[in-house]
């Protein structure tokens, strides 16, 4: 990976959204490649949009049924958020199709088809839940802000992302998620729902391991990392 941004006295925030790929299977060229890339893309897409779509249906119609339930529209926005943005990102250059990343990738975003959105246990009041949905949420969209459009589900090279959030923690994209999870997953307990999150969250640090990997080939992002410590969590991950 050669950053397009020299390295200076600011870290260089570099993530999978933002940084070429050891390995990753490049697009195509050719009119009939181009083709062939070009109707993937449409095609994926249009899948997250109905996916999203039909989600929100659902828990929009759960929150009609009990308005009190603040924390689904809050679900419905996160899930809005991370999907609904990476409609309009930028097409990469490259992406990593493998089946760990792929599957790491589309688990850790897609999950919430799986989230039982019939009421659960609460374990704390709806306001506390909604109040952390809303820390998570704020944070994304900070992260996201500091990504703009170099933003996707796949890892893949969106160009190299050297501010905002991103001095702070090396995935900071991922703190928001959390956040916003544990906010829902409160006021919802269930076995499902703990299963749901339970894999996601096992799957997101998946996610976050096999990214490291590839970009600690760099000595650009070695460096980020001697300079910005800790992945997720400070003090902890």
């Amino acid at each position: 990976m050669t950053p397009t941004t020299p390295l200076q006295n600011q870290p260089l925030a570099v993530t999978t959204e933002g940084a070429t790929l050891t390995g990753a299977m490049p697009a195509e060229t050719g009119n009939a490649g181009g083709w062939r890339e070009a109707v993937v893309e449409v095609a994926a897409r249009a899948g997250a949009a109905t996916m999203l779509s039909l989600f929100a249906y659902a828990a929009i119609t759960q929150w009609r049924a009990a308005p009190s339930r603040i924390t689904l529209l809050f679900l419905v926005v996160s899930a809005c958020f991370t999907v609904g943005l990476s409609l309009v990102s930028r097409v990469p250059m490259r992406r990593d199709w493998r089946p760990f990343a792929f599957l790491c990738a589309m688990g850790g975003t897609y999950y919430f088809l799986a989230v039982r959105l019939a009421p659960g246990v609460q374990l704390v009041p709806e306001a506390v839940g909604a109040a952390l949905q809303l820390l998570g949420i704020g944070w994304q969209l900070f992260a996201k802000a500091s990504l703009r459009r170099s933003f996707g589900i796949l890892p893949a090279n969106r160009g190299v992302v050297s501010r905002g959030a991103y001095r702070f923690i090396r995935h900071p994209m991922y703190l928001g998620y959390f956040i916003t999870d544990i906010g829902f997953l409160l006021v919802n307990f269930g076995l499902q729902n703990l299963l749901v999150y339970g894999c996601q969250f096992a799957l997101q640090v998946g996610r976050i391991v096999r990214e490291e990997r590839l970009l600690s080939a760099d000595e650009g992002y070695r460096t980020y990392k001697r300079r910005v410590r800790y992945r997720v969590i400070p003090g902890l991950f």
